[in-house]
């Protein structure tokens, strides 16, 4: 029988209070294509960055290459012939495709790089894969589609033995996704062992041999992808305990304050929605499907392109985060530490940044800001000295109570969540939650975009799915379920 050209046992992946992986297994074998599914945070990334080297496993696993143990890191990996294409490009932009291709392995006779040679692997490889660019070509100028056959291409000149491929398609067209499911194809026939990721299940079933699922970080199943169906798929991916998921009060939805008609702009296109007031309007779907972008564009962080959005009725000209403030707009970003916090200063002067834009005043008296702060550290239970102490050296649970004191100071009425607790601990998770439910009891209207499914349907009383910049579908929640959530985030109708 053919022996796997690489194989993990008993692989398990920690970080400081998460269990990324646990103890998975799992093989690839020479002209395979295996693809990888599962949720996001189901371990797909942890996974291959194991695979590709950059993360090590915990002790206790083992790695086999072609039969051999080994100890993987990113140089050893490429050594071996592993390569990982990952959803952003890793391309220089300004080098031609031949530059790329050769770029740090570059061919040379006698201390001389021999750019005629490298141009005619180069032009070979690319004649082999039907590509309709040029050795010659600057790698900037192409397409997304092109820039990954590129990626491909140097695979194939440098004879990689296995070629992971993250989430390849996300940003193309479906020309260009044909194109590349078609060399991939083309690629494994040589004997090239392919892991592909994707969320695209209508790919999966296009190009896998088999197909592994990934939930929660421990694998599900391992099958020929001829012996499961999409709905059987579906259902090996959401498949949870009832414990995951939470409990809350429902309240009667009010007027409409916020309603966005046909907003176009930063990557989304044509979304039209609404939210009132006393319920959360959550937003799904998979990583790069454009809800995040969104909620920058509501914001004003991003140009708008075309369409209209209404708050309270009116039509609302926001052009800055300044403007969004000003029409009672508040932000929870999900990225704490990088765009919602300044981490060397204190509590109290993240608390009352946000506000300045309503202020009138033209002095800043700190006395004052202390105050505020101090207020918000005893409603908000955030554990801290006072309210001089510098943020960076809060806990991930008490940061986010921060921007929420930040936020709260604005008087706000509309309050965007974009994963609020990413990054946080359950204890920390109910808190936040609890938070929600506070400001549906002052009458606030609440935005959630969330990656985790129990979350989404816990919380939600109305769900939007996007895919692609668009918005999918829309799910009142008698209907509200993890399946029908993944169908509309695949591109499908609910079940």
């Amino acid at each position: 029988m053919q022996q796997p050209i690489f194989r993990l046992r008993n692989i398990s992946k920690t970080f400081p209070g998460v269990r990324a992986l646990s103890h998975i297994d799992f093989d690839l074998y020479p002209g395979e294509i295996h693809c990888i599914c599962g949720e996001n945070g189901a371990g797909k990334s942890t996974l291959i960055k194991i695979i590709s080297g950059a993360y090590q496993p915990d002790a206790g696993g083992t790695i086999e290459f072609e039969g051999k143990a080994c100890s993987l890191t990113p140089h050893s990996a490429m050594e071996l012939g592993i390569q990982t294409i990952y959803q952003e490009h890793t391309v220089f932009p300004h080098l031609t495709v031949t530059e790329n291709i050769f770029a740090g392995l570059e061919m040379a006779r006698g201390g001389v790089i021999n750019r005629r040679e490298m141009r005619a692997k180069t032009e070979e490889v690319l004649a082999y894969l039907h590509c309709d660019f040029g050795p010659d070509d600057n790698v900037g100028q192409l397409p997304s589609g092109q820039k990954k056959m590129v990626e491909i291409a140097k695979a194939l000149v440098f004879q990689r033995k296995v070629v992971i491929l993250d989430e390849p398609t996300a940003s193309f067209s479906v020309s260009e996704i044909d194109m590349l499911l078609d060399v991939v194809k083309k690629v494994a026939s040589t004997g090239l062992a392919v892991v592909y990721i994707s969320h695209h299940l209508d790919e999966v079933f296009r190009i896998a041999d088999r197909v592994t699922v990934l939930r929660d970080g421990e694998k599900i199943i391992t099958c020929p992808i001829g012996e499961i169906d999409e709905p059987q798929l579906i259902r090996y991916m959401v498949g949870r305990d009832a414990s995951a998921f939470y409990s809350r009060e429902y309240f009667e939805p009010g007027e409409v304050v916020l309603e966005a008609r046909n907003l176009t702009g930063n990557g989304v296109k044509d979304v039209s929605f609404t939210v009132r007031r006393r319920e959360i309007v959550g937003f799904a779907g998979m990583v790069g499907s454009g809800r995040s972008e969104l909620m920058t564009l509501l914001m004003g962080g991003a140009h708008r392109e075309s369409g209209e959005l209404l708050i309270f009725g009116k039509p609302a000209h926001i052009k800055s985060p300044a403007d969004a403030i000003r029409h009672k707009m508040c932000y929870i970003t999900e990225d704490r530490q990088h765009t919602g916090l300044f981490l060397k200063h204190s509590i109290a002067r993240n608390t009352i940044v946000a506000n300045l834009v309503n202020t009138k005043e033209k002095v800043i008296s700190p006395r004052v800001d202390i105050r505020v702060a101090d207020d918000y550290i005893k409603k908000l239970g955030i554990k801290a000295r006072d309210a001089r102490m510098p943020v960076m050296n809060l806990s991930g649970g008490n940061q986010q109570k921060v921007v929420l004191a930040k936020w709260f100071h604005t008087d706000g009425e509309i309050f965007i969540f974009d994963e609020p607790t990413r990054g946080i601990d359950v204890g920390a998770n109910q808190e936040i939650y609890q938070v929600m439910m506070d400001l549906l009891r002052q009458n606030k209207a609440v935005i959630m975009v969330s990656s985790d499914m129990p979350e989404v349907i816990s919380m939600s009383d109305r769900v939007f799915v996007m895919k692609d910049g668009r918005v999918q579908g829309e799910i009142h929640r008698a209907d509200i379920s993890e399946e029908n959530i993944l169908q509309y985030s695949i591109g499908g109708s609910k079940v």
